[in-house]
């Protein structure tokens, strides 16, 4: 078999050789038709974290040429042939047709009307859904629009919204170009919520939008003490310097405590998780942030530098990261937080006081990588297929902490415990806003209890369907940077190319 050579997504280049396997004896193609199948067998096969516990991707698989053929001629769709091979306990990994847009994803960059929303159902038991508005983004067609934070939606162009199971709800009303979304107040009697249409309809259009990740920064004074607040929505590289600029404002300004409030941020990017760590400490690095495990193939060959990543006193620019020094931060989380979001929490448990503030975050804790369909698995090989734009994000690694800890698919849990109230979610920044109020107190009690706990926050809990961003082809994916350099010795020698950050 012509089986691709690996190419190892971490940042500087090293070479180390390996011997080639039975695999290379067993020399053979596909046809033009099954290229896309191959192409995704090959690549789980290769780098799926759980490539070692699915049958169909054991690499006896290639010893019957005819029966490798037929295996994937049965999957004419090659989305259904990556679902087959997907494990049960593989919640995030995906497959898209047209990588153009899985990129653009990755860089913030997406149709957005600009209001980003969580679909919940109205009640439990029942069908009926409702939307509410989390924020609206800065620039968008949604800004300046009669639409803020806490509005209900109940309706999409005069039709109910209603979700009785993956296949059966009319959430497509939210594909289109253009709609208007029907506008409700809400009242909750007891444990029921009820909605009564306003008669509020506003009419919003998608536009191609890059969406600022850094949504909100401040300081605030609690007593002697300089609070700094970022509300930051995903871990996007592109952003890493005004990221930077944010903390060399707090550092400026003597900030002596800090709220990351990642209550809506679903993840993104491994390097920029390991900035944000370095921005909030400074005083470690050089040591372990957070050590990958990958699958059976790939884990034996793996440097220390291959393996592990650590903190770090600059920017992949070169630029001098901005560090506050503290050993203790608050993290507001709710369980919309996911992946590098839970990344940052997870990895700097071992060195900090994190007190985390909210609910329970989503509980993912695997990385992925975008895998094309060429020589080095990447984009930028000049031997990328032209005949598609097929594109895999599969889970590849398992990221653990500096005391090993990996084991949070359940979440992370909360040292304050105050859910996200539809009644009042009040506004974002501000300093009474609930669970920012909630870190406040905390801080100006220096740690001692503060009286926030569930009983003081009986809120129906919000089920949540989906939202804005896990409509998106990323969703709330963790991933690890592609950086390749000149590869063609390598290839021809056999040798597996590896770079680090």
């Amino acid at each position: 078999m012509n089986i691709k050579k690996l190419f190892f997504l971490f940042v500087v280049i090293s070479v180390v050789t390996v011997s080639c396997t039975d695999q290379d004896d067993n020399q053979f193609s596909v046809s033009s038709s099954l290229e896309v199948q191959d192409f995704v067998w090959k690549g789980l096969n290769l780098w799926y974290f759980w490539q070692g516990e699915v049958p169909d991707l054991a690499d006896s698989k290639l010893d019957d040429s005819e029966g490798y053929v037929s295996f994937l001629s049965s999957y004419p769709n090659p989305a259904d042939l990556f679902e087959h091979l997907r494990h049960p306990d593989d919640r995030f990994s995906v497959i898209v047709d047209d990588y153009d847009n899985l990129q653009a994803s990755q860089q913030g960059n997406s149709d957005s009307n600009g209001a980003d929303v969580r679909y919940i159902f109205l009640n439990s038991g029942s069908p009926e859904v409702i939307g509410y508005v989390r924020y609206i983004v800065p620039g968008s067609d949604a800004d300046g629009k009669d639409i803020r934070r806490g509005d209900i939606i109940y309706a999409v162009d005069g039709q109910s919204l209603f979700f009785n199971s993956s296949t059966d709800n009319n959430l497509n009303l939210l594909d289109a170009t253009s709609y208007t979304f029907n506008l409700a107040d809400l009242t909750v009697t007891g444990d029921v919520r009820s909605i009564t249409p306003n008669g509020r309809d506003i009419a919003l259009t998608r536009t191609n939008l890059t969406e600022n990740p850094i949504l909100l920064s401040s300081t605030i004074d609690v007593g002697a003490k300089k609070v700094g607040y970022i509300m930051y929505n995903q871990f996007i590289s592109n952003f890493d310097t005004q990221l930077n600029g944010v903390f060399a404002d707090f550092q400026a300004q003597g900030v002596t405590d800090l709220v990351l409030d990642f209550r809506y941020n679903p993840g993104g990017f491994v390097s920029s998780a390991i900035n944000i760590g370095s921005m909030v400490t400074g005083q470690f690095e050089g040591q372990l942030f957070t050590k990958f495990r990958y699958n059976d193939k790939i884990q034996p060959i793996l440097t220390d530098a291959q393996e592990n990543r650590y903190f770090r006193n600059t920017l992949s620019s070169g630029a001098a990261i901005s560090s506050l020094g503290l050993s203790k931060v608050y993290v507001i989380t709710t369980g919309s937080t996911a992946s590098a979001s839970e990344l940052v929490i997870n990895s700097l448990e071992p060195y900090i006081d994190v007190v985390q503030v909210g609910t329970t975050t989503t509980g993912k804790n695997e990385a992925s990588v975008s895998l094309y369909d060429s020589p080095s698995w990447t984009f930028g090989d000049e031997q990328l297929n032209p005949n598609h734009k097929w594109a895999m994000q599969p889970l590849i690694s398992r990221l653990e902490n500096s005391a090993g800890f990996s084991n949070y698919t359940d979440g992370l849990n909360p040292d304050i415990v105050l859910a996200e109230d539809l009644t009042n979610l009040g506004v974002l920044g501000d300093e009474t806003e609930p669970l920012l109020a909630a870190a406040l107190m905390d801080i100006a009690a220096a740690g001692r209890p503060s009286g926030i706990n569930e009983s003081r926050n009986s809120v129906i809990p919000i089920e949540g369907i989906t939202d804005t961003k896990l409509r998106r082809i990323t969703g709330n994916r963790m991933y690890i940077d592609l950086n390749v350099g000149d590869s063609d010795d390598a290839l021809q020698n056999h040798k597996l190319i590896l770079p680090q950050e």
